[in-house]
C-alpha cells in the first residue's frame, strides 16, 4: 500500500482523433504539439501540477509512443516521487480498454494503493488552464456523489458534447451526451470529481451490464441521475477548447495570437510544464519579416511570417510567405513558397515555389507528418482525400 492520497487524478489519454486526420495517423491526440513548445497533454499535466494534485494515472492506448516518451517518468512536471506521480497505465493487447468508464475500471487496483476519498477524472486533450483544487473544495463543501465542470458553449457546437440542465442551487436534473438537438447550451468539460465509493460502486455495475458502452457520459452519468444520486455542476470561466477537429485546433492556435483572447500561455502564476528541447535562440534574417506570430527556439526564418505560429526547429527559406498558419516542429520550407491558412505536420518538406492553401475562403489546408510538397507533384503517401493542396510555380 502506497501513501494515502485525498484525491487521485485519472487521465484520459488513450484517444485516437480520427477528426484530427493526417496529425494523429502515428500519434495519440493528447500528443499532438500545440502552441509552439507543447503538446496538448502538457495543459491537464501542468493543471494538476499548478493545483497540488501530484499522483496521477495517465491512461493510454492508441498509438502511445511518442506520449509515452514525451512523460517518461514525470521529472519534467516534477512529479516523479516515489510514493506518488505520474503513472503510466497502458491497455493490455489481450484487453484493450472499451471505453473512457471501462479504463478507469480496468485500472480500479491502481487507484485502491491510495485509498482516495476523491478521484478527478480529465481528459488529455482540452487547452484551458483551470484549478481542481478549487473544483475539489466546492465538490466537498456541498457533499456531492458527482461534481462535472461547466461551461455554455455556442448553440451550433453543443450537439458535439454532454448537455445538461441544472437547477437553482447547480444541481444537476438532465443530462444527454452529445444530443441531436440539444435544449441546452451548458456543456460537460470532461473533467468529473468523484467521491470514490460512488465512483467504485457504478463502475463495478457497469462492468457486467452487457449493454453498456462504459462510457462515463453515455452510461455513468446517467445511471446517476436515474438513481437520483447528487450531481452538481461547478460553473468554469475562462478560456476551454476541446481541440479534436482541424477547424478547433486551428483556431485555439489563431486564439492564442489575439492579445485580447482569454488563452494566454505559460504565465508566471500558472505555468504550463513540458518535456524540454535543446534548440538554440530561433534567428531572423535581416531580410526577414515577422508579425502578429509566435517563432519558437531553433527557428531560422529568411522570410515573411504573418499571424502564424511555428514550432522548434522550423526553417522557412527566403522569399516565403506564411500567413494564418500553425507550422508543426522540424518542417523545411523552401524559397518562395507561399502558405496560407493550414496546419503542416512535424517534420514535413515544402520545396521551392510551392503554394499551400487558400487566400480566401474558410478551408484549412492540411499537410501530414514527413510529407514531401514537390512543385509538380506530392512525393508523400501521407495525405487522406479531404485536406486539399494547391502546387504553384515559383514566384
Amino acid at each position: 500500500m502506497r501513501k494515502r492520497q485525498e484525491c487521485v487524478a485519472m487521465l484520459l489519454a488513450g484517444g485516437e482523433g480520427k477528426r484530427l486526420g493526417v496529425l494523429t495517423s502515428n500519434i495519440a491526440k493528447p500528443a499532438v504539439h500545440f502552441g509552439g513548445e507543447f503538446r496538448i497533454i502538457d495543459f491537464t499535466l501542468s493543471n494538476c501540477k499548478n493545483s497540488g494534485i501530484h499522483t496521477i494515472g495517465v491512461m493510454t492506448q492508441y498509438k502511445p509512443e511518442a506520449l509515452h516518451n514525451h512523460i517518461g517518468n514525470g521529472s519534467d512536471w516534477g512529479m516523479d516521487h516515489k510514493d506518488n506521480g505520474i503513472s503510466l497505465l497502458p491497455s493490455r493487447e489481450n484487453n484493450l480498454y472499451s471505453g473512457t468508464a471501462n479504463a478507469v475500471f480496468q485500472n480500479m487496483a491502481y487507484l485502491d494503493q491510495f485509498e482516495p476519498s476523491y478521484v478527478l477524472i480529465i481528459s488529455g486533450d482540452h487547452i484551458y488552464n483551470m484549478d481542481y483544487q478549487k473544483m475539489l473544495e466546492h465538490h466537498k463543501q456541498t457533499n456531492a456523489d458527482v461534481t462535472i465542470s461547466v461551461m455554455p458553449v455556442s448553440w451550433s457546437e453543443a450537439s458535439r458534447f454532454g448537455i445538461m440542465t441544472t437547477d437553482a442551487n447547480h444541481r444537476i436534473t438532465q443530462f444527454t451526451e452529445k444530443p441531436m438537438q440539444p435544449e441546452s447550451n451548458l456543456a460537460s468539460m470532461g473533467v468529473y470529481i468523484f467521491s470514490y465509493p460512488a465512483l467504485k460502486a457504478y463502475l463495478l455495475n457497469d462492468s457486467i451490464d452487457p449493454q453498456s458502452a462504459h462510457d462515463f457520459g453515455s452510461n455513468i452519468i446517467p445511471e446517476l441521475l436515474k438513481d437520483q444520486a447528487y450531481l452538481v455542476a461547478y460553473p468554469f470561466s475562462g478560456y476551454w477548447k476541446d481541440v479534436g477537429t482541424i477547424e478547433s485546433l486551428w483556431d485555439a492556435h489563431m486564439d492564442m495570437l489575439d492579445e485580447r483572447s482569454e488563452l494566454q500561455l505559460n504565465q508566471a502564476k500558472w505555468p504550463i510544464y513540458s518535456k524540454p528541447t535543446s534548440y538554440t535562440t530561433p534567428y531572423k534574417a535581416p531580410i526577414s519579416k515577422v508579425s502578429q506570430s509566435v517563432i519558437t527556439n531553433g527557428c531560422k526564418i529568411y522570410g515573411e511570417i504573418n499571424h502564424s505560429v511555428l514550432f522548434t526547429g522550423v526553417k522557412v527559406g527566403k522569399g516565403s510567405r506564411v500567413k494564418d498558419s500553425v507550422i508543426m516542429p522540424n518542417v523545411r520550407i523552401g524559397r518562395n513558397v507561399t502558405i496560407y491558412k493550414a496546419i503542416i505536420g512535424e517534420g514535413a518538406v515544402i520545396e521551392d515555389g510551392v503554394i499551400i492553401g487558400y487566400p480566401t475562403g474558410d478551408e484549412i489546408t492540411v499537410i501530414g507528418e514527413k510529407a514531401i510538397m514537390a512543385n509538380k507533384f506530392e512525393k508523400s503517401t501521407k495525405m487522406l482525400p479531404q485536406f486539399n493542396f494547391r502546387m504553384g510555380a515559383r514566384l
